[in-house]
Formats: C-alpha cells, sequence, structure tokens
C-alpha cells in the first residue's frame, strides 16, 4: 500500500491497486461522518469509443441513463432504497466526463450498507421491461433541466464556446436520444467501461486503511476484461463559436456567466488552477473593491461564483451571477480585468489573497464528503489534491500575472445571458 502524507497540513492518503486494477484510496479522518464514493471514468462525452479497432456510438444521455439502472436489481428491489431504509444518505451523479456512486453514515451503519453498495454497482441488470420504464423518469428529468436557469445559462456558455467536443451536449441527454437506448446499449456500455482498471473508490473517515481495504477488496467481483477501449473525441478548433448567446425564462433576476475558453495543454495544472483563485477573488472576490461598489450601488446582491473545469479534451473558466443590469456589470469586470493587466498586481494584494485562500483550502479539510469527492474528481485528472499544498509556495506575482494575460483572453471570451421574460 502506497502512502502519500502532506506535512504541511498532517493529512495521509493510503492508496492500493488490487489485482483486478481498481484503485482504492483511503484518507482516514477523526471524524463522526464516514464518506465512500465510487467513480468510474465515463460521462456525458464518452458515446464514441472504439473496442479493439471496432467503432461503436451510443446515443446521447447513456451515462447517466446507466447511473439510473444500476439501482435496480433482480430481486426486484431498488438499492437506493435499500440503503436509504438501512439509515445511510445515498445518491449518484453523471458529469461530463465521470460517473459516481456514494453514500454517507453518521449512525455507525456503514458496514451494514457496504454489501449492497458493492453489489449493486457490480452487478447491473438490464431487461426490455425496466429500460423502457425509466425512459419516462428521465424524460421528466430532461424537462425539469430544461426549466432550470443554472443549467441553461452553463449549457448555453457550452455551446458558444465549443464547436465540436461534446461537453457541448447536455449530460442527460434528449428525448429523441434517449428513445435510442435499448438493453443491448446499455450492457455494450457498461462492459466498454465498467471495468476495474477504469475505476477508483475513495473512502474518508475513521478508518484502520489496511482493514478497510481489505474488506474492499473482498467484495470486489469484476475482472479485467483482455479488450483495448479507445475513446475517441473529435478535434476542437481554439476560437469560440459566438461571443453572445442568450435565452429568456420565466426568472425574477436574470443570470449572466462570463466565459473564457483555455487551452488544454498546461505544463503544471495546479499551479495554473490557484493563480485563477487569486485572480478571480482579486477582482470580483467579496473583499475586492469592484464587488463592494457593484453591491452598493446595488448591481449584484451576492458575490458571482468561480467555474473552472479541466480535462483532456477541454477547459474553461466561468464567472457566472445574478443581476438586473447584467451588461452593465459585465462591462465593469471586463474594465477591471483590463486594468489589472495594464498596472498590475500590488504584491501586498497578492499576498494577503495567497493567504486568504491557503486558510480556505485548509478548511475544507474538515469536510469528509469534501476530501473524497476531490480526491475522485483528481484521480481522473492524474492529480494528488494534497500537491496542491504545495504549490501554493510557487505561485508568484509574475506567474499570476502571466496567467491573467494568457486566460483571460477578449478574443476568448463568451457571455452567456437568461433574462427575465417580458
Amino acid at each position: 500500500m502506497q502512502i502519500i502524507e502532506n506535512n504541511k497540513i498532517q493529512e495521509k492518503v493510503y492508496t492500493k491497486k488490487l489485482q483486478n486494477g481498481l484503485t482504492v484510496m483511503v484518507i482516514p479522518k477523526k471524524t463522526q461522518k464516514k464518506y465512500i464514493i465510487w467513480g468510474v471514468k465515463y460521462g456525458s462525452i464518452d458515446f464514441h469509443f472504439a473496442i479493439d479497432g471496432n467503432e461503436i456510438t451510443v446515443p446521447d444521455g447513456i451515462a447517466h441513463y446507466m447511473e439510473h439502472k444500476l439501482f435496480e436489481q433482480s430481486n426486484g428491489t431498488n438499492s437506493l432504497d435499500v440503503l436509504t431504509s438501512i439509515g445511510v444518505n445515498a445518491n449518484a451523479y453523471t458529469t461530463n466526463n465521470h460517473t459516481a456512486y456514494l453514500f454517507e453514515d453518521s449512525n455507525d451503519k456503514f458496514f451494514d450498507a457496504l454489501p449492497e453498495y458493492m453489489n449493486y454497482i457490480q452487478n447491473p441488470y438490464f431487461t426490455d421491461e425496466n429500460v423502457e420504464k425509466e425512459r419516462g423518469i428521465i424524460e421528466q428529468e430532461i424537462m425539469m433541466y430544461d426549466d432550470y436557469p443554472d443549467w441553461k445559462i452553463y449549457m448555453n456558455a457550452m455551446k458558444a464556446m465549443y464547436h465540436n467536443n461534446p461537453i457541448n451536449i447536455d449530460v442527460a441527454g434528449t428525448k429523441e436520444t434517449i428513445a435510442e437506448i435499448t438493453k443491448e446499449k446499455l450492457q455494450d456500455a457498461y462492459h466498454s467501461f465498467y471495468r476495474p482498471e477504469n475505476m477508483v473508490i475513495v473512502i474518508c473517515g475513521d478508518f484502520e486503511p489496511e482493514k478497510i481495504v481489505q474488506e474492499i477488496a473482498g467484495k470486489v467481483t469484476l475482472q479485467n476484461l483482455e479488450q483495448k477501449v479507445q475513446r475517441l473525441y473529435p478535434e476542437e478548433p481554439d476560437e469560440i463559436v459566438q461571443p453572445r448567446i442568450e435565452a429568456e425564462m420565466n426568472i425574477t433576476r436574470p443570470l449572466f456567466m462570463i466565459g473564457y475558453k483555455d487551452s488544454v495543454a498546461c505544463e503544471n495544472q495546479i499551479k495554473k488552477e490557484l493563480a485563477i483563485d487569486v485572480i478571480f477573488n482579486l477582482l470580483i472576490g467579496d473583499s475586492s473593491t469592484l464587488y463592494q461598489d457593484l453591491y452598493e450601488q446595488e448591481l449584484l446582491q451576492s458575490q458571482p461564483t468561480l467555474i473552472y473545469e479541466n480535462s483532456d479534451t477541454y477547459s474553461h473558466l466561468l464567472i457566472q451571477g445574478q443581476s438586473q443590469k447584467y451588461d452593465e456589470v459585465i462591462t465593469k469586470i471586463n474594465e477591471a480585468i483590463e486594468t489589472l493587466k495594464q498596472t498590475g498586481i500590488k504584491q501586498e494584494e497578492f499576498d494577503r489573497m495567497k493567504k486568504k485562500l491557503y486558510g480556505e483550502y485548509v478548511k475544507s479539510y474538515n469536510d469528509a464528503e469534501s476530501i473524497a469527492t476531490s480526491f475522485l474528481q483528481n484521480y481522473f485528472r492524474k492529480i494528488n489534491p494534497l500537491d496542491y499544498f504545495e504549490e501554493f509556495d510557487g505561485i508568484t506575482k509574475e506567474y499570476t500575472m502571466q496567467i491573467l494575460k494568457e486566460v483571460f483572453d477578449p478574443q476568448k471570451q463568451i457571455v452567456s445571458i437568461v433574462k427575465s421574460k417580458q
């Protein structure tokens, strides 16, 4: 078992690769909550792939459909209901690049729930009848998200930013694409991607690492198949699709999103992300002059949020907020960015923000869910979250200015607006 330790924050992660290729990570924490999350590197963008050289295309939304169907068991039970009845909080989610199944326990029911959890993920039960039954449920979910302003503004931003990358396709698919999903297609997708070497289990809580890994290993039945799976993605140009996209919805306060299409290639991704965090907080964080001015002028009622997404095939920065006068706010943010490029970052402000953010990163290690989710998501990016604390030392004012000029490029900027219907 490999042990990685960070002495700065007194944290350790224990990692073991099982014989079948499945990776298990344990982060011991003396907390009441126990948290486990099982991730599969299979998301909505993985609908075109090749098995042993034979190309396969499956319908949009099949990864999300799979997430729904795994809970249903051959004995007529639903594992989500079973886990809830035991006394744990179970859930699952699908993203652009991975799917995850999880539960948290604060009632000493972890080991009671573990057998059901380990069973349903490894033993899919697909029939023509239960696949058809799920279709209506997912159609309702698609309609619900169509009415969700935060999802609309995000998907429109992706459409304005990306020409060919499938990140611009809804995770759940559409009514038309999920109508094409069959038992056979789900089985093909499961056997192609739900493979031990394509998975990781992350556990956080009051555990003895060796014992919990043995417990997990004893319940793993998946076998590594002798097939070569290759993900196939279209080429994506550097340019954006369009600079602005708008939608109207029944909302009282309009939403705005400023996006920057970023380069996927990066020499040090952690260092870059930390620099972007510093820039965002200096520009429009809760202690920034710009935010205070916009708040006093009643142009903003709350701080905008920063979203930075990066993978092997896409990378972008998003700033989202709410304002009745969204164009005025966007103009002021753009002016602040250009002013900062011209005048530079003051050393004392840089040092203050860097220290503040370091404290926030340390604080995030108090929560088992936050820790486990971070390790899972970063595992698929080949990043160890503990390295963030080491990279803080290497962020300089000069490097941060370099990232500011590279990433916040007006030619790569898009604006997505969801405004109130008149």
